[in-house]
C-alpha cells in the first residue's frame, strides 16, 4: 500500500540521517574543535561536600574574580542540582603550555583575606568542601594513585590508577588549615586528522589537575605576573588562619598531552569508577531467584488453584451439601468495594504515574541519550514525563473508581492529581527552607518553584482530569461474581496473617534482587558519583516488576483461602513491604558510608530518603495490586458459581 511504502521511506531517510554523521553523538552534545592558541574556556560549576550534603556556588567563597562575571543559562535539571555555572579568569590556550602564571590582576600583590573570609575558608576546608570546574563540558577530575595490596616484587610496577572529581578545597594537618592555592591543569587533547593544506584542530578529551598549597614567600612573582615553583622538596604549604588576615596568591599552570583517547569515549575515565562484575554477579543471582520463585509459585499456584476449582466444581454435581471451604466461600465478598475507594484509586493512579516514568527514563538512559555529558538532563526528563504521564495515571485511577461504585470524579481527578504530588512538594518546600537558610545553592530558587508549580497546575493536573474522565466513562473492569447484600463474618485470623508479618514476608524477594543496584545508586546521590548502568537497572526494574507481582499473587491466595476478604488496601500495603526493607538499608547506610553529623544534612538526608521510599511504595504497591486484582479475576472467572 502507497501508505506503508511512505512510512518505510521515511525510515530509510532517518537510518541515512543517523548514518550520514560520521560516528553517533549523544544528541545535544557535538564536539568542539580548537585550533592552536584558541582559548579554552574554564568554567566553574559548584563546591560539594558529602559532608554536609550543601553544594555552594563558587564565588561564595573569595576566589579571584574575573573582570565581568556570567553565569550560563541552566535547564531545570540543572538548577535542581544545586549547579551554578559561571566563568573563571583562568586564561587556558589550546596546547599552550604555561609554567606559573599569577590569577588574580595585580602583577605580585598578594591576595588579602579578611578574617571573616579566612574563617569561611578554614571551614569549608573542614567540611571536606571539593571544587568542581568544567573544560569544554568536561569536568576536572584528580588523579589518585595507590599501590595496590599485591606481593611485594610487584608493588614497585603496579599502580592503581582512580579519579577524584573535582579537586579538594585544601587540607587539614593537626588543628591548622591550608589551602590549595596552585592549580597544576594537564589538559589531554587528541588530534584530528585533517588534509595537508589545512591546519591541525584538537579536541579536548581529558581534564586532570594537581592543587597545591604554597606559601607566598616560596611563589617568586614577578612584574609580568609569572611566578616560580619552588622544588618540591622544600616547600611549605598555605596555612589559612581564621583568627587573623592572611595573604596569599592564587597561581597556576597549565600543561598540555597529547592523547590517543577518541572524542566520543573521553567520559570513560569518569565512569569506569566501579566494578562491572558485581552487578552482573548480583543480576544472575536475582535471575536465578526469580525463576527458583516462579517455578514454586506456577507449581503450587497451579496444581493448588486446579485441584481447587476441579473440587468446587465438582461438587456442585454430586452434592451441594458438602461443605465448601477455602476461597470460594468468599466469593460473594470479594468484590465488595474497600473503605476509602477514592484514596485508594488515587494512590494507585500515581502509582502508574510513577511506573510509566520511571520505565520511560530507564529506557532511553539506556539507549545513552541522557549520558552524564549532559548535565540535569535526567531530572528534566523525569519532571517532564511525571507531569505527562499524568494522562495514563487519571484514566487507571478513573477506571478503577468507578469499578469501585465511585460516584465523585471530579473530586477522584482533583485527589489523584494532587495527592501524591502535593505530598512530595510540601516535603521539598520545608527542606528548601532549610537550605535558603544555609545560604546554599542547592536551594531551587523562588522562580524555579513557581515554573514548577505552574507545570503542576498547568501541564499535570489538566491531564490527569482529561484521563480520569475517559476512565471513569470507560466500561468498568467487570467482575466475574456478584456481591451479596450483606458482608460475611470474618474469622479469627492467625497470627502470620498479621498485615505487618505480611510486608516482612513481601518486602524481602523485590529488596533482595535491587539490593546492590540501591547501593550505586546512593552513592551516586549522596557521593557525587556519576550514575549510569542503566542497562542493568532496566533488568532489575523488570526483575523487580516480575517478583512483586509473584509475591502478590501468593500472598493475596494466601489471604483469600483463609477467608479474610478485605484484600484491596492489604495487597497494597504487603506489596509495597520492599520500601520497608529500603528504609532499613538508607539508615544502615547513613550510619555506615557517610559520615554526615550536623542536624541539616542529616534533616536532608532522612526527608529525601522519606521522599524516595514513599515514592517506591507507591510504585511497588501499584504493580503487586494490578497482579493481584487481575489473579483474583481470574479464580473467580473459573468457578462455577450457582
Amino acid at each position: 500500500s502507497p501508505f506503508f511504502q511512505e512510512r518505510l521511506r521515511y525510515m530509510l531517510v532517518l537510518v541515512l540521517l543517523l548514518h550520514g554523521t560520521d560516528s553517533f553523538y549523544v544528541p545535544g552534545v557535538a564536539p568542539i574543535n580548537f585550533h592552536r592558541n584558541d582559548p579554552v574556556e574554564i568554567k566553574a560549576v559548584k563546591l560539594t561536600s558529602s559532608r554536609t550534603q550543601l553544594p555552594y556556588e563558587y564565588y561564595s567563597l573569595p576566589f579571584c574574580q574575573p573582570s565581568k562575571i556570567t553565569y550560563k543559562a541552566e535547564n531545570l535539571g540543572e538548577v535542581l542540582r544545586g549547579d551554578r555555572i559561571v566563568n573563571t579568569p583562568f586564561q587556558v590556550s589550546m596546547n599552550v603550555e604555561k609554567k606559573c602564571e599569577v590569577l588574580c590582576n595585580l602583577p605580585n600583590k598578594p591576595v588579602i583575606l579578611t578574617v571573616e573570609q579566612s574563617k569561611l575558608i578554614a571551614e569549608r576546608i573542614r567540611e571536606d568542601y571539593y571544587v568542581h570546574l568544567i573544560a569544554d563540558n568536561l569536568p576536572v577530575a584528580t588523579r589518585l594513585e595507590f599501590y595496590s595490596n599485591r606481593e611485594e616484587e610487584e608493588k614497585k610496577k603496579e599502580k592503581d590508577v582512580q579519579f577524584e572529581h573535582g579537586y579538594r578545597l585544601g587540607f587539614m594537618d593537626g588543628n591548622k588549615f591550608y589551602l590549595h592555592n596552585h592549580l597544576s591543569f594537564i589538559l589531554y587533547y587528541h588530534r584530528e586528522d585533517v588534509e595537508e593544506s589545512q591546519e591541525h584542530t584538537y579536541r579536548v578529551v581529558r581534564f586532570e589537575v594537581i592543587p597545591q598549597s604554597i606559601k607566598l614567600e616560596d611563589l617568586k612573582a614577578d612584574e609580568k605576573s609569572m611566578c616560580t615553583l619552588p622544588e618540591a622538596t622544600g616547600s611549605a604549604p598555605q596555612e589559612i588562619d581564621p583568627t587573623k588576615e592572611n595573604q596569599l596568591l592564587f597561581t597556576y599552570s597549565v600543561h598540555w598531552e597529547e592523547s590517543d583517547i577518541k572524542w566520543a569515549s573521553r567520559w570513560d575515565t569518569y565512569l569506569t569508577m566501579s566494578d562491572v562484575q558485581i552487578h552482573w554477579f548480583s543480576i544472575i543471582n536475582s535471575v536465578v531467584v526469580v525463576f527458583f520463585l516462579s517455578g514454586i509459585l506456577s507449581m503450587i499456584i497451579i496444581r493448588t488453584l486446579r485441584k481447587d476449582i476441579a473440587n468446587y466444581n465438582k461438587e456442585d454435581d454430586i452434592e451441594d451439601t458438602m461443605e465448601e471451604s477455602g476461597w470460594k466461600l468468599v466469593h460473594g465478598d470479594v468484590f465488595r468495594p474497600p473503605q476509602y475507594p477514592m484514596i485508594l484509586s488515587s494512590l494507585l493512579g500515581s502509582g502508574i504515574q510513577l511506573f510509566c516514568m520511571i520505565l520511560i527514563v530507564i529506557f532511553v538512559a539506556m539507549l545513552g541519550m541522557l549520558s552524564p555529558s549532559s548535565r540535569g538532563a535526567l531530572m528534566t526528563t523525569a519532571c517532564f514525563l511525571f507531569m505527562f504521564m499524568g494522562v495514563f495515571g487519571g484514566f487507571f485511577a478513573g477506571r478503577l473508581y468507578r469499578t469501585l461504585k465511585g460516584h465523585r470524579w471530579k473530586k477522584g481527578a482533583f485527589c489523584t492529581a494532587t495527592l501524591y504530588p502535593g505530598v512530595v512538594f510540601g516535603i521539598c518546600f520545608v527542606l528548601n527552607c532549610f537550605i535558603w537558610g544555609k545560604h546554599s545553592s542547592g536551594a531551587v530558587p523562588f522562580p524555579t518553584m513557581v515554573a514548577l508549580l505552574c507545570m503542576w497546575f498547568g501541564i499535570s493536573l489538566p491531564l490527569v482530569y482529561l484521563g480520569y474522565y475517559f476512565g471513569f466513562r470507560k466500561q468498568p473492569y467487570d467482575n466475574p461474581v456478584r456481591t451479596n447484600q450483606i458482608p460475611r463474618q470474618i474469622p479469627e485470623q492467625r497470627w502470620y496473617m498479621n498485615k505487618f508479618v505480611g510486608i516482612l514476608m513481601a518486602g524481602i524477594l523485590p529488596f533482595g534482587a535491587m539490593f546492590i543496584e540501591l547501593f550505586f545508586i546512593f552513592s551516586a546521590i549522596w557521593e557525587n558519583q556519576f550514575y549510569y548502568l542503566f542497562g542493568f537497572l532496566f533488568l532489575v526494574f523488570i526483575i523487580l516488576v516480575v517478583s512483586c507481582s509473584q509475591i502478590s499473587i501468593v500472598m493475596v491466595y494466601f489471604q483469600l483461602c483463609a477467608e479474610d476478604y478485605r484484600w484491596w488496601w492489604r495487597t497494597f500495603l504487603v506489596s509495597g513491604g520492599s520500601a520497608f526493607y529500603v528504609l532499613i538499608y538508607a539508615v544502615f547506610y547513613f550510619v555506615n558510608k557517610l559520615d554526615i553529623v550536623e542536624f541539616i544534612p542529616s534533616l536532608l538526608y532522612f526527608g529525601y530518603t522519606a521522599l524516595m521510599v514513599l515514592s517506591f511504595w507507591l510504585l511497588t504497591g501499584t504493580i503487586g495490586f494490578y497482579a493481584a486484582y487481575m489473579f483474583v479475576r481470574k479464580i473467580y472467572a473459573a468457578v462455577k458459581i450457582d
